[in-house]
């Protein structure tokens, strides 16, 4: 693996021209906060590479330039990740007011779907077969007939026993 680079290179290239990289982000983005960040992510980017033998740090003949592409590939991700944010709140704010329940009704019902889990458990398989093929899956009592090879008499019963059972859990 090629040498990474030396950190004294990246600390003698801070010194010298991070108020320069600093003060060029600051005009792009017309934002302080943004320009230290991304100036602090140049030098990080710097400190990541792992391959720069071809470069070293110490040997650059324009280091402004360097630090200048650098800089501007990270504001352009910057500017992007922005721009898909703004976006993706632009679309939220032209959604329709919620209208769902509050946590206090979720939570009800959460308790309340246990309480039918464990009512259900309680019948007989083909009955609870037949009862979740209804109501989960939305097949009809001919279809449910079908696919457990029983009369639509047999499945209509068996459909009260559940609805029973889910009353039960209700009250």
């Amino acid at each position: 693996m090629p040498p990474s680079v030396d950190n004294s290179q990246v600390a003698d290239l801070y010194q010298s021209h991070h108020s320069w990289l600093y003060n060029w982000l600051r005009r792009r983005m017309g934002c302080s906060h943004a320009a230290a960040d991304l100036a602090q992510d140049t030098f990080v980017r710097i400190l990541a590479r792992r391959n720069l033998a071809s470069s070293p740090v110490q040997s650059l003949q324009e280091p402004r330039a360097y630090l200048w592409s650098i800089a501007k590939g990270l504001v352009i991700d910057h500017l992007r990740r922005r721009s898909l944010e703004q976006a993706y709140l632009e679309a939220l704010a032209h959604l329709p007011a919620a209208c769902g329940i509050s946590p206090e009704e979720q939570e009800i019902l959460l308790q309340t779907l246990h309480r039918i889990d464990a009512l259900l458990d309680q019948l007989p398989e083909s009955v609870r077969q037949a009862f979740l093929l209804s109501q989960i899956q939305g097949l009809t009592y001919a279809e449910i007939a079908q696919q457990m090879n029983l009369s639509p008499r047999t499945i209509k019963r068996y459909m009260q026993q559940g609805f029973a059972q889910c009353i039960t859990a209700m009250f």
